[in-house]
C-alpha cells in the first residue's frame, strides 16, 4: 500500500497563521510608533549635544570665541530662532548666510545641521538662540541654558500622567559643561541618578 506524504500547508493553516500575524502586528503597532517617536527625540538631542560639544571644542582648539546658534533653516534667509532644530557652529554670526559652505571665511561656518535630518516630528523650546564659548571653553555672557526636546504627536511623560513620549533636555552651564538629561527621572531621593535633570 502506498502512503501519500503531505507537503506544504493547507489553506486553513495559512489563514490561521495570517490571522495570528495580523493580531500581533495590531497589538505591537502603537508601541512601535511610540518607540520611533522617542528615537527621533533622542536623535535630536544627540544632534544638539554634538553641535554644542563641537562649538566648545573648536573654541578651545582655536583659543577664540566660537558660537552655537539655533536657526530657522539653512538657507540664505535663515534667522535666529529659539524654536528651531537647525543649528550652525561658526566664528561669526551666520544670520542670512546659513546656505554657505562650511569653511567659508566670510561667515566662519564650521559645521551646520538641518532639522530635517532624522528628526521631522520633534519640536524645540530653548531659553535662548545662541551660546558663545571662549578660548577657555566657558560660556561668554548669557546664552542658551536649556533646550527642551519633545514630540509633535504626543505629551511628555513628565508633563502629563497620560503622556507616552520620553522628552529630553540639553543643559549648558556657565562653566561650559554640556549634558543631556531626562526630566521624567525623579529629582528626589538619595540615589544620584546621572540621567536626572536639576530643578530649573
Amino acid at each position: 500500500m502506498l502512503v501519500r506524504v503531505q507537503r506544504g500547508v493547507s489553506l486553513i493553516e495559512l489563514m490561521i497563521g495570517l490571522v495570528i500575524l495580523g493580531l500581533l502586528l495590531f497589538l505591537a503597532l502603537p508601541n512601535f510608533s511610540i518607540f520611533l517617536q522617542n528615537t527621533q527625540i533622542r536623535n535630536a538631542g544627540e544632534s544638539v549635544l554634538q553641535g554644542l560639544n563641537l562649538a566648545r571644542a573648536e573654541a578651545l582648539r582655536r583659543n577664540s570665541s566660537v558660537r552655537f546658534q539655533l536657526v530657522s533653516n539653512l538657507s540664505s534667509s535663515c534667522a535666529l530662532s529659539d524654536e528651531a532644530l537647525s543649528w550652525v557652529v561658526s566664528t561669526a554670526d551666520p544670520t542670512g548666510k546659513c546656505d554657505e559652505t562650511p569653511g567659508a571665511t566670510a561667515t566662519g561656518i564650521v559645521q551646520k545641521q538641518s532639522s530635517r535630518d532624522g528628526t521631522p516630528n520633534v519640536e524645540v523650546e530653548a531659553d535662548g538662540t545662541s551660546v558663545v564659548f571662549n578660548g577657555m571653553g566657558r560660556v561668554v555672557g548669557t546664552g542658551i541654558g536649556s533646550i527642551d526636546l519633545r514630540s509633535l504627536s504626543g505629551a511628555c511623560e513628565h508633563e502629563d500622567a497620560s503622556g507616552t513620549m520620553r522628552c529630553l533636555r540639553v543643559l549648558v552651564s556657565t562653566g561650559g559643561q554640556i549634558r543631556m538629561c531626562d526630566p521624567k527621572v525623579d529629582t528626589g531621593g538619595t540615589d544620584p541618578d546621572p540621567r536626572r535633570c536639576p530643578a530649573l
